[in-house]
């Protein structure tokens, strides 16, 4: 009965409007309150127990960082450098929409700041270059998933911390699926260039021009090498990290570029405050759930439900795989994750699945819904900042899509595709 009466304030909740950070709690407290009274002092406590993770310090430095190189114009340099070097193919500015992807991947971590970003900047020049409206904002939706697959990936902090997971190896493990998506999606515009009569390039650049394209674009590029190596390397924990990438960000946009003004600064925190502060507060209410939810040994029914169905490890997978689609097309992916990731580590580790080949799967699983109707925060974020409707960028996104879950089938059968870099690292 329990159960029943969360699942129904939980999504009740949702169907009026709250916003999910507040539905999880509410539901987390009517679960609470059906155990007895006297459980209800748990609450405060599992508020600050799920935030209590040194890991999580990761988040808003790298978001805060994001902020200022974007702000201070300092990302403009990769869009350059991108069009310098896959510019001139046919759908041109399409492709270094793609590429651009990749770099400011390594910047942020994360695919809503990439959707507005380029939103305000790559799909006017698109739009002005001869591209529709749509399809500008389809290929940059496709490309904003990037962001959290490859690192410094927020989604792979959460992961990391909350099940334990070193998020060192996450990221090794992120680089290679998020390249993938790249190149998979730049062959779906050239597959389909002709057919949408794309514009076509002014031909190669010279070297020159590419030198220029690349020293113009050099200090932003330099910033995610110089993230993940000082991880990767062992010189640095994501926190450090982070915090060293805030530093570097300040001094490159305030010192050599001097693009940033004191107000830009007060609204970059602001930004950066709200982003994490929405963050957190989901990450603490699906705290108080994910501790009703284990009290009440959901993960475990769960778990067995889908070990009923078939022993068979790649059934289980291919199981996993459509659940977590189906349950980001109406769920926040933050949410999803706190709260699943429970529930299905424990699953995939009785079936085989490395830690952290199963963390990569079930990241790029919930990244597609960020483009997925009727909730992906992607589409919302293009669709208000270009005045394009969902509808129409979701027409032209069906290919991008049916491409990424091929890539996504990919990673999560084929282990040693994902395990590849973190065991060359020895991670």
């Amino acid at each position: 009965m329990g159960a029943l009466l969360v699942a129904l304030a939980f999504f009740g909740l949702l169907a009026f409007g709250m916003p999910v950070g507040f539905a999880i709690g509410v539901a987390g407290m009517i679960g609470i309150l059906d155990m007895g009274p006297r459980f209800m002092t748990m609450a405060p406590d599992r508020v600050f127990a799920g935030l209590d993770l040194f890991p999580f310090l990761a988040m808003p430095f790298f978001i805060l960082a994001g902020e200022i190189m974007n702000r201070s114009g300092i990302t403009q340099g990769l869009v350059k450098l991108a069009d310098a070097l896959v510019g001139w193919m046919r759908g041109g500015m399409a492709h270094s929409n793609m590429v651009a992807s990749v770099m400011f991947a390594g910047i942020t971590g994360s695919a809503t700041a990439d959707a507005a970003a380029f939103g305000n900047t790559l799909v006017p020049a698109m739009e002005k270059a001869g591209y529709t409206r749509r399809y500008a904002c389809a290929v940059t939706a496709a490309g904003s998933i990037i962001g959290p697959t490859i690192p410094p990936s927020t989604l792979a902090i959460i992961y990391g911390s909350i099940m334990g997971v070193s998020i060192a190896g996450l990221f090794a493990a992120g680089i290679l699926p998020g390249l993938l998506i790249c190149a998979i999606c730049m062959g779906v515009i050239a597959l389909t260039a002709r057919r949408k009569n794309l514009p076509k390039g002014e031909g190669r650049p010279s070297l020159c021009a590419v030198w220029a394209a690349l020293r113009e674009g050099f200090l932003a590029a330099l910033l995610p090498v110089f993230i993940l190596g000082s991880i990767l390397g062992g010189f640095a924990t994501p926190t450090e990290a982070a915090a060293i990438a805030v530093a570097y960000a300040l001094f490159v946009g305030g010192v050599i570029y001097r693009a940033l003004s004191w107000r830009d600064l007060y609204e970059i925190g602001v930004r950066t405050t709200r982003i994490t502060g929405v963050i957190f507060l989901i990450i603490a209410s699906a705290s108080i759930l994910g501790w009703w939810m284990t009290f009440n040994r959901i993960p475990q029914a769960i778990a067995e439900a889908l070990l009923s169905v078939s022993d068979n490890p790649q059934i289980i997978i291919a199981l996993i795989v459509v659940l977590l689609l189906l349950i980001g097309l109406v769920m926040d992916i933050n949410a999803t994750l706190i709260i699943l990731a429970p529930v299905l580590a424990p699953l995939t580790a009785q079936i085989g699945m490395a830690p952290v080949h199963a963390g990569i799967m079930i990241i790029l699983a919930l990244n597609i819904s960020l483009m997925t109707p009727p909730v992906g925060a992607c589409l919302f974020v293009l669709a208000s900042v270009t005045g394009e409707k969902v509808e129409g960028i979701t027409r032209e996104l069906w290919p991008f899509i049916i491409a990424e879950v091929a890539i996504l089938l990919v990673i999560a059968f084929w282990s040693d595709l994902t395990l590849f870099i973190p065991r060359m690292l020895g991670l």
